[in-house]
């Protein structure tokens, strides 16, 4: 199918696609997805505008109506392959990698601020994008940005699920993996090297997502 847009994110085709690949057990009903995002603004800092810190295909893919964007840097975390991807970069035969968010270290990406009246609808589909399968934990992290420190939503890790949490792995796995895996939004190769390059173009380049980005070219 390739990259999905809005569209097919109000249109639940991801979720669609999950099912397909044999893991709707594994998807959070509405109810769940609804209580998760109630629960995460209930703690955001009031009168505060919400912000989202992307460091993978958010940068490049944000699918958010958005009023302003920033490069930022969070503290406290940093970005690895430690998602295994059985559907979106992947399949149950051959399961891809992406990013996520692990603890220490620090993280440069971008930010994007939402219009306020708009943050509850867009939020309800960025979860439907990356809430689906409780994956990740939504987190409010403080990202430092050229105008100053801002509270920023972030994706981390969820390290309870075994299934796809896949942990530290070597550079030359993460190329291995990515060489052959494809999935509901294309082929994990396209999404390391666009991940790359989208940080390089905005002057911040990830020197080890630039390495790997250069060994699945030449491998190409």
């Amino acid at each position: 199918m390739g990259e999905v847009g809005r569209r097919e994110l109000e249109d639940d085709a991801v979720r669609r696609a999950v099912r397909e690949a044999g893991f709707g057990h594994l998807l959070l009903p509405d109810d769940v997805l609804d209580a998760s995002l109630e629960a995460t603004l209930s703690l955001r800092e009031p009168e505060l505008p919400v912000w989202v810190f992307a460091y993978g295909s958010l940068i490049w893919r944000p699918l958010m109506q958005h009023v302003e964007r920033r490069d930022a840097q969070v503290h406290g975390f940093h970005r690895g392959f430690y998602l295994r991807s059985f559907v979106n970069r992947g399949s149950p035969a051959r399961p891809g990698l992406v990013l996520a968010l692990d603890r220490g270290g620090s993280c440069r990406g971008v930010t994007y601020r939402l219009e306020e009246d708009a943050v509850a609808g867009e939020l309800r589909l960025l979860w439907r994008r990356e809430m689906i399968m409780g994956t990740y934990e939504p987190r409010w992290l403080r990202a430092q940005t050229p105008g100053g420190a801002v509270q920023a939503l972030a994706f981390v890790v969820n390290r309870a699920l075994p299934l796809t949490y896949a942990g530290r792995i070597s550079d030359e796995e993460i190329v291995q993996i990515a060489r052959t895996a494809r999935g509901h939004y294309g082929s994990c190769a396209e999404y390391v090297m666009q991940t790359a390059l989208s940080l390089e173009s905005a002057g911040m380049p990830d020197r080890r997502l630039s390495r790997l980005a250069e060994k699945l070219k030449d491998q190409r």
